[in-house]
């Protein structure tokens, strides 16, 4: 089988030797990342991590950096992280959502060659509406380039750590809603927004180009939610994400073991679903 992580995070030399250096004026890279027991890989370091762990490719993301100097540098990263490693890593770009030519910005890194948009995440507030119209250039552009847009989510109740934005669901199903023809990709299990697949009305379609990745999963949540998730919004909505190098690809591979998937379900999980969606 050939295995595709959907979310995996690599960052610049420089980055990853110095990030002291990178911690004034960016609040969020300082929050998650400032502890040197955070750790930090680079491309190379990554593509070595996927042949031990038996991933054959990889989508890499950057962070949501303030500062335009750092998103360029990162973004240049993964260009040519993606060039120098074809058919292993697909790279998404990023951009500042809050500048006025965020989508010019986007259209260009996109006819470039990157694959879609991500980590885009806002950890100090909800996805408001202020957030909501930050997006939608955005949103609007990968859905005219027929590329995905993976947005950082998370829970709303639970236990409290860095990276973990005060977000609403209903505020997340209402940038989903209005923007249905935009690919998007939900980090983290989309925050528990698929239990809402079991409601009756609005929801199948508002979720029909939705999909959920499983990063951090063997943090949040208990094996069981594979199979549930399979159950109520369907194995052709999940996908294997493992937010390298937080975690190893192969604890999931554990985790999807014990959960009782069929191979069939195991197998759009781990690939088959990312390979339509990027188009390897």
């Amino acid at each position: 089988m050939d295995i595709v992580d959907v979310h995996v995070h690599v960052f610049p030399a420089k980055v990853v030797a110095h990030r002291e250096r990178f911690l004034k004026g960016e609040p969020a890279f300082e929050a998650i990342y400032a502890d040197p027991d955070s750790r930090l890989v680079t491309a190379e370091q990554l593509v070595a991590a996927m042949d031990e762990q038996g991933v054959r490719t990889s989508v890499v993301m950057g962070f949501p950096w303030q500062q335009q100097a750092n998103l360029d540098r990162h973004n240049q990263t993964i260009l040519e992280a993606q060039q120098r490693h074809p058919g292993r890593i697909i790279g998404l770009g990023l951009v500042n959502p809050a500048r006025g030519d965020a989508a010019v910005q986007a259209k260009a890194l996109l006819d470039a060659g990157l694959a879609g948009l991500g980590e885009l995440a806002w950890y100090a507030r909800d996805i408001d509406q202020e957030v909501r119209r930050q997006l939608g250039p955005l949103a609007t552009v990968c859905a005219e380039a027929g590329k995905p847009l993976l947005l950082h989510t998370n829970e709303s109740v639970g236990h409290v750590y860095p990276g973990k934005a005060p977000m609403t669901l209903g505020a997340l199903y209402q940038l989903l809603k209005n923007h249905p023809r935009t690919t998007w990709i939900l980090a983290h299990w989309g925050g528990g927004l698929f239990f809402y697949a079991l409601m009756k009305k609005e929801v199948d379609e508002v979720f029909q180009n939705v999909y959920f990745d499983t990063a951090a999963s063997p943090f949040l949540y208990r094996p069981l939610i594979y199979a549930e998730a399979c159950r109520i919004v369907g194995p052709d909505k999940v996908l294997f994400g493992s937010d390298y190098p937080l975690i190893e690809p192969g604890r999931y591979f554990r985790e999807i073991s014990d959960a009782g998937l069929t191979d069939a379900q195991a197998e759009l999980i781990l690939g088959r679903n990312a390979r339509t969606i990027f188009r390897v």
